[in-house]
């Protein structure tokens, strides 16, 4: 397990290694005394990430306790963490926010290519100490090697091509990293295109149609496929690393365009009438088309003055846009958000047994969506954040302390709207005890604090009636802001047992949340044209749960694994909360030897019967999976592996309870992966 090899504070210290693979001792280039944190953190490794590895982050992840997928067919795989997503989830690249519109709508995918990725680092609960108010579900940290810490002694060349038969789905990979003197050049590149989901049945569940949703009577209800599902993404990095003898300079720029269809039947249909003439729209296929660029600068200098360990600082500028078109050159909406960031960090040294980081972040946004179609107003958005982070080390106890202010302001660009202001502060405090060689036991306490986002404050603003509602078609939903919101308040408590006993390897977590004002869309019971009426509310929340992994070497060779995880979110008015993950449990039987690993899997997912005030229940399912993969004898100084997989063995159906699609497009059935990959 190494979900207690990380010490928090490490990571919040981080700011230059973007590439390090071994996170026991080294995470993003900050060495620790101590590899062991009371907070809970996940960490994937460059070749665990190889073996889970999808289209999308959510899917990549889903299978690590209390990570959940929210899918919106094969492009769009949002994580979950213990329950929350969209804004409490914060998805990084290389440290620095991914400033795409994933978190404004279900349907909107990450700019992320998890393929590509070096490792991964999954924080929850008082990551937002690190990163700003909107991570109180947590921090999803994806790391990849376009800038180098140091100089190469070779050049370093990786190329993967995988196909996979439920979606037709062809991905190309590569990734080339070349030394020149002190100068380290690196370019990566993807290819992806697939089809449309072959799935076991129809696509519109039966009883979705007669209990809630007769509107999509009308709307085709394919069999054995989801229409209109197919897509195609291409994506290319290049950036160049200047190695110092006490740090290193880094530039990067990467170009990424996602075009991919939305299921029919989630858009429904509606009608208004224009100069006394009624036009339907809807019976188009939509799709939305994203192009994406991104550039990074990097500067980290290590061992400034005898109390300065490093000193870090990160600068980049996104500009993003994609277009939801409802035809062939129409354009229904398009977003876009133009962003700058910026993050400086110093680390001092070791004083006392204390070690810790302050560190100062800005960003200055400007978000827009436009269109006959647009429910947002175009808002900048300004936001400051202050942090101080240590750690002291006292014999068997390891005591962590943070503490976070943050200033937003949003201001939308729309006559008679007046712009918000909040000021959010977050503390932490946790403390790990190693009772002896085998026990660990940690406590972590955290109060966070997140401001209301643009579509949570002004999605719909200015409505003279609910009749005059724009409707989101990726959503089905007329969705409605509320100006007039407070910030998100929430204390979490987490309970850790990480065990290393004989052959067994485990980690027991128990979690609360206690949501003041917590932000959530609540369905009114209201219709606008068959379309349900979402608004966003302030109420308490109560979260809570467990998430356990284990990992049992039977032999040299084989090993089992049991995991799983719960969570169960009621508001103050004892409602659920919406789209909530299932229980879940799974198990693993591995075989490992140096050339040869595989593995059988099965998961099992409860009914989530408890899925919120007007929302649709989810069956259960068990899902089997077989993965094996091969690692040929070395070529040209080379490693050349063949790997294949069968997921979802019984062609089952499922469908997410977190997903807004539940109703409309299950996940795809039984398919075969067949995949090469080499590198030097």
């Amino acid at each position: 397990m190494k979900t207690k090899l990380l010490l928090l504070s490490s990571v919040l210290m981080a700011g230059a290694n973007a590439q390090e693979a071994d996170f026991e001792l080294i995470v993003q280039g900050v060495h620790v005394r101590d590899s062991e944190t009371a907070l809970p953190v996940t960490l994937l490794s460059e070749e665990e990430i190889r073996a889970v590895a999808s289209a999308n982050l959510g899917d990549t992840l889903s299978m690590q306790p209390g990570i959940n997928n929210s899918s919106f067919g094969p492009a769009v795989g949002q994580p979950v963490i213990r329950g929350q997503q969209g804004r409490r989830v914060m998805s990084l690249t290389n440290g620095m926010a991914n400033a795409d519109a994933s978190g404004n709508s279900a349907d909107h995918a990450t700019t992320v290519e998890p393929m590509l990725a070096t490792g991964v680092e999954v924080l929850r609960g008082p990551s937002t100490l690190l990163y700003g108010g909107g991570a109180i579900g947590g921090v999803i940290n994806v790391l990849d090697n376009r800038f180098a810490d140091s100089v190469l002694e070779k050049p370093m060349f990786s190329i993967e091509g995988r196909h996979d038969t439920a979606t037709d789905m062809k991905t190309f990979v590569g990734s080339l990293s070349v030394p020149v003197g002190n100068f380290v050049w690196h370019i990566d590149a993807t290819d992806r295109q697939w089809n449309d989901v072959e799935i076991p049945g129809l696509a519109i569940h039966p009883d979705y149609l007669e209990e809630e949703h007769e509107e999509h009577e009308e709307v085709e209800n394919t069999n054995g496929f989801i229409a209109n599902s197919r897509g195609e993404t291409q994506a290319a990095t290049l950036g160049l690393s200047y190695v110092l003898d006490n740090g290193f300079i880094g530039f990067s720029f990467n170009r990424m365009t996602n075009e991919y269809g939305l299921p029919p039947g989630v858009h429904g249909h509606h009608e208004e009438e224009e100069g006394g003439a009624e036009e339907e729209h809807g019976a188009e296929n939509i799709f939305i088309d994203m192009e994406r660029e991104r550039y990074d600068f990097i500067a980290s200098l290590n061992d400034l003055s005898p109390w300065v360990e490093s000193l870090n600082y990160r600068l980049s500028y996104t500009d993003y846009e994609h277009a939801e078109m409802e035809g062939p050159g129409l354009i229904g909406t398009q977003f876009s958000n133009d962003s700058w960031q910026q993050r400086l960090q110093l680390t001092h040294r070791e004083m006392g047994n204390w070690h810790g980081v302050f560190g100062l972040q800005h960003s200055d946004e400007t978000f827009s969506a436009v269109g006959e179609e647009s429910f947002i107003p175009e808002t900048d958005i300004n936001s400051f954040g202050i942090f101080l982070i240590e750690a002291l080390h006292a014999n068997a106890f390891t005591y962590e302390f943070g503490l976070r202010f943050n200033q937003d302001e949003l201001d939308p660009q729309a006559g008679g709207v007046l712009k918000r202001s909040f000021s959010t502060q977050s503390y932490s405090g946790s403390v790990l005890w190693d009772t002896n060689a085998q026990a660990s036991l940690g406590l972590a306490y955290s109060h966070s604090e997140r401001a209301p986002s643009t579509e949570e404050l002004f999605s719909n603003v200015g409505l003279v009636s609910v009749g005059d509602c724009v409707i989101h078609f990726a959503t089905g939903s007329c969705e409605i802001g509320n100006i007039n919101l407070n910030e998100e308040r929430s204390n979490n408590l987490d309970l850790s047992l990480y065990l290393s006993l004989l052959r067994l390897d485990a980690t027991f977590t128990l979690f609360f949340n206690k949501f003041d004002d917590y932000i959530y869309q609540a369905n009114t019971g209201i219709e606008v044209d068959e379309f349900s009426v979402r608004a966003y509310q302030n109420n308490g929340a109560d979260f809570y749960g467990m998430e356990m992994d284990m990992v049992f070497p039977i032999t040299n060779d084989w090993s089992v694994r049991f995991f799983g995880d719960t969570v169960t979110g009621k508001l103050e008015n004892d409602n659920y909360v919406p789209r909530l993950p299932p229980y879940r449990l799974g198990s693993e039987l591995i075989f490992s030897t140096a050339a040869l690993n595989a593995s059988l899997s099965v998961l099992n997912a409860a009914d989530q019967n408890n899925s919120g005030f007007g929302e649709i229940a989810t069956a259960g399912y068990t899902r089997w999976d077989v993965a094996i993969d091969y690692a040929l004898p070395s070529i040209s100084n080379g490693e050349l592996i063949l790997f294949s997989k069968v997921k979802n063995i019984t062609n089952e159906e499922i469908r997410l309870s977190t997903s807004f699609l539940r109703g409309f497009a299950p996940e795809s059935g039984r398919s075969l992966e067949l995949g090469v990959r080499y590198s030097f």
